[in-house]
């Protein structure tokens, strides 16, 4: 999405003194406030003057950002999506030489993440639950989300040589969508959410051969 751009600077009223606060600046004011609002409360729920006041900006500095409500939404669902993929990348990273540990390590990750305190789900499955229309550039925003997850993971999937790599992706998929609904209806800790490493790890194990470590480790005396 293509950003307006602020053509000088704009105004943020702190009491009775005006501050002046560059275009680059307000517009990641606006953008963290709308990422506390939006995830906490939904995005249906709150208005762009409580993101202005949240921001501490003037709602001309919005409006010279962002040309409206959908526009803040959408590049506030394109920063967690940025966010998320760099998350994801970072647990694979941690096993380059194993595809097949990649995925589990993917998992538990998620699941550690999914147990902090202050996690309200997966921004993009609560978008999805707000706006039912598939057009909607929110709910696209959240198919460019979950066909980059799916992507990846049929690729690492065919890395671990699973016998059907889809297959894998898609039991894998619905664990990660499972564990984002568990995370907010039995809660972090719960026995759900403790399962889905072990079930991550079953199904990975039941799809792909063992690597060669495994293999000589089943061999040992």
């Amino acid at each position: 999405m293509t950003l307006a751009r602020a053509p000088g600077e704009a105004g943020k009223t702190a009491g009775k003194k005006t501050v002046r606060t560059d275009g680059a600046t307000a517009q990641e004011q606006l953008l963290d406030a709308a990422q506390d609002l939006f995830y906490r409360e939904g995005i249906r729920a709150i208005g762009v003057d409580a993101v202005v006041e949240r921001a501490g900006v003037n709602k001309m500095s919005l409006y010279r950002q962002f040309s409206s409500k959908e526009e803040l939404v959408v590049a506030y669902l394109n920063r967690m999506d940025e966010r998320f993929r760099r998350r994801v990348e970072a647990s694979f990273a941690l096993h380059p030489d194993d595809p097949a540990k990649q995925l589990v390590q993917g998992i538990d990750d998620l699941v550690r993440r999914a147990s902090a305190p202050e996690y309200r789900g997966c921004p993009f499955v609560n978008v999805a639950c707000e706006f039912s229309d598939p057009a909607h550039p929110a709910r696209q925003s959240v198919a460019r989300n979950k066909q980059y997850l799916m992507r990846r993971l049929v690729e690492i999937a065919t890395a671990a040589g699973a016998a059907n790599p889809a297959e894998l992706a898609d039991a894998l998929a619905l664990l990660v969508d499972g564990i984002y609904a568990t995370s907010q209806t039995y809660g972090p800790g719960s026995g759900p959410m403790r399962a889905a490493s072990r079930v991550a790890a079953l199904l990975v194990a039941d799809a792909c051969p063992p690597s060669v470590a495994e293999q000589k480790e089943r061999e040992a005396p």
